[in-house]
């Protein structure tokens, strides 16, 4: 049975390499977004200062949201609404130059023993609040981090993960305690590439102090020249994209700006917690009130009954 499970993972995941890897050749202006490219490059996406990974790439900070039950039960599904807000009507700039809508996409960090609920575990309103969603894990052997994306944002602003929590019974490794959830969330194209490389989703700068000698611009870039006063130039190519927002004669520091930053969305990050509730425990409050309420009813009647006795 695990010898199965484990090969038909290896399917799901070459099959998702495959679909990724052919929307990368199809769509080359969504790929940056992809969290394939964190998989393949960091064993985890949480480094030891807390940081998510895809802050490495895209670098404007956004605002992400999380919400999941105070408590939940072991072996239980339950869900984990993650909310990535932008403004839909802003557009971003593709990796043609051109202009598209953004997408969105998320790395759900749970707890050991915590991962996605498979089909047959969950009801159908929540498959219906899932929709067509694809959650994969972050790798073979960490089940309890999830991605997912990118997706169209228009669509999935708002995501519902089905979770199952472990259970200690079956899981030594797994105790009955407040545990931490982290989310990273995305929406837009990135300013870097994983080779460190600028995208032209990023502001571009000029390389050296002169004055801009000529202007050059094709359909896939634009080549600013700038020649020092040593006479020498330097050539600074913008990819298609950016606003060029400098003029032919204009004098430059190094570093101006060259371009406007055409960036309009950004990465941002929040964690949550959450306790694996043991069901002895509830049942035990679950007495206590009984017994309390019980012992405050018979204190009423026994102060109702001396009442009468001295009335008498």
């Amino acid at each position: 049975m695990q010898k199965s499970l484990t090969r038909n993972f290896r399917i799901q995941s070459i099959l998702a390499s495959l679909i990724l890897l052919a929307g990368y050749a199809i769509f080359p202006s969504v790929s940056e977004a992809y969290p394939i490219y964190a998989q393949q490059g960091y064993e985890n996406p949480r480094e030891a200062t807390g940081r998510i990974v895809c802050a490495n790439c895209h670098l404007a900070q956004k605002p992400v949201d999380i919400e999941v039950p105070q408590a939940v039960l072991p072996d239980s599904v339950f869900e984990a609404i993650v909310e990535i807000p932008y403004d839909k009507q802003v557009k971003q700039v593709l990796g043609n130059g051109k202009k598209g809508a953004l997408n969105v996409g998320a790395v759900l960090i749970l707890p050991e023993g915590f991962q996605i609920a498979p089909p047959e575990r969950m009801s159908e309103e929540l498959k219906a609040k899932v929709g067509n969603l694809y959650y994969q894990p972050y790798s073979e052997d960490k089940k309890n981090i999830i991605v997912v994306g990118p997706v169209p944002g228009s669509t999935y602003s708002e995501m519902v993960f089905p979770i199952l929590s472990p259970d200690p019974a079956k899981d030594s490794g797994v105790s009955f305690l407040k545990y931490p959830i982290f989310l990273g969330g995305n929406r837009g194209r990135g300013q870097l590439y994983p080779t460190g490389e600028k995208s032209n989703n990023t502001v571009y700068n000029a390389s050296t102090a002169g004055t801009v000698t000529s202007i050059t611009v094709s359909k896939k870039s634009t080549a600013v020249v700038i020649t020092k006063e040593d006479g020498s130039t330097v050539t600074n190519t913008i990819p298609a994209g950016p606003e060029l927002i400098v003029l032919e004669g204009q004098t430059l520091k190094a570093d101006q700006l060259l371009t406007n930053n055409p960036n309009v969305g950004g990465f941002g990050q929040t964690e949550t917690e959450i306790v694996l509730q043991d069901p002895a425990r509830v049942k035990g409050l679950i007495l206590f009130f009984a017994f309390t309420i019980i012992a405050q009813v018979f204190l009423v009647l026994k102060k109702k009954q001396f009442e009468k006795v001295q009335l008498a």
